[in-house]
């Protein structure tokens, strides 16, 4: 075999390898697992904005959500968007929440421990559904899902029971975490914003989330 062939051979060798691992990357990321980034405080204190988080895409291929779950889907008005909450009601309950507690089958739902509040004042305007709710039957193959941040998370209680089909996976573990950037003025420069992101950086990191397992 000449120089001229065994060249090609080389590069021929390193193209198929790329397309071999792109592809592998694509079947990964659409059907295996996925990461996505926390952008709000709908879940604290579970979920601080920044974490970066893995989700399980095929785990509801084989089980079904269960109640504690934290799931990412498809925002049902914009289905470009995702949203992430944990699942509180199941297909066939029928939830009520009364003063911010929240009730299965009139049964009190006593293991809530990840439930924040932050406001003590409790809302019984009846256009408000945050804190008094239902009682509502959910649809087969539905769930109702809330923000562990009670009183600051777009919901089921205000977006209705979520489809099934709009599940995309369960949140299992924050595998990277840093604070939001506080971005300097436009006025103090290019430059001097880089170098100061560059400093903050290694502050900004939460090293006590890294491979933090998800309840």
């Amino acid at each position: 075999m000449d120089k001229k062939s065994n060249k090609k051979s080389v590069i021929r060798e390193y193209v198929e390898a790329f397309i071999i691992a792109f592809v592998l990357a694509l079947v990964i990321r659409t059907f295996v697992v996925q990461a996505f980034k926390i952008p709000s405080g709908s879940m604290l204190p579970t979920l601080q904005i920044g974490d970066h988080i893995l989700v399980s895409k095929f785990i509801y291929w084989f089980s079904e959500p269960e109640r504690g779950d934290i799931i990412v889907f498809k925002y049902p008005k914009d289905k470009k968007r995702d949203f992430i909450k944990r699942v509180v009601g199941l297909p066939g309950d029928t939830i009520e929440i009364k003063d911010q507690k929240v009730y299965i089958n009139k049964k009190l739902l006593p293991e809530e421990s990840y439930a924040y509040h932050y406001d003590p004042v409790i809302q019984r305007d009846e256009f408000s559904p945050r804190d008094n709710f239902g009682p509502l039957k959910i649809p087969d193959d539905s769930f109702f899902v809330m923000g562990d941040n009670r009183e600051s998370s777009m919901d089921s209680r205000y977006l209705g029971t979520l489809k099934k089909d709009l599940i995309r996976g369960k949140a299992f573990i924050v595998y990277w975490s840093i604070k939001p950037y506080n971005s300097v003025t436009a006025e103090t420069g290019i430059i001097s914003q880089f170098t100061d992101w560059i400093a903050s950086f290694n502050t900004r990191i939460r090293w006590e989330r890294f491979a933090r397992v998800l309840h």
